[in-house]
């Protein structure tokens, strides 16, 4: 059940990200209130896959897709850090961010397919 809703979290999440890397490509400024609730939902979601991880059996897949969101995380920590100091956000940067996590997702669907 949990992993379902992080599923869900995560994309809805994602809908707030492509917003937000449209605004960074066109080199506009990010809106705040879409930065601020795709960073409350990718986090929540991140959390329950943790607690899936953490209290079950540490399956591969689960582990693998834990490992890319982390990355993913430490990514868009630094987006947001430069976003909100005002230093320029590096584009590449904003691209790789979505495809590590959208990586991260295809794997936890991928593990979370034989219960759905």
């Amino acid at each position: 059940m949990l992993i379902e809703v992080a599923i869900a979290l995560f994309i809805i999440g994602a809908v707030f990200g492509l917003t937000i890397l449209i605004s960074i490509l066109r080199g506009r400024p990010t809106p705040k209130p879409v930065v601020l609730f795709h960073g409350l939902f990718v986090t929540t979601g991140l959390i329950l896959v943790l607690i899936t991880y953490l209290t079950g059996q540490p399956y591969k897949l689960l582990g693998i897709s834990l490992g890319l969101f982390i990355i993913a995380t430490i990514g868009g920590f630094t987006l947001l850090f430069n976003d909100l100091v005002k230093k320029p956000i590096p584009k590449w940067l904003a691209i790789l961010h979505p495809i590590v996590a959208a990586s991260g997702l295809v794997v936890l669907v991928i593990y979370a397919l034989p219960t759905l």
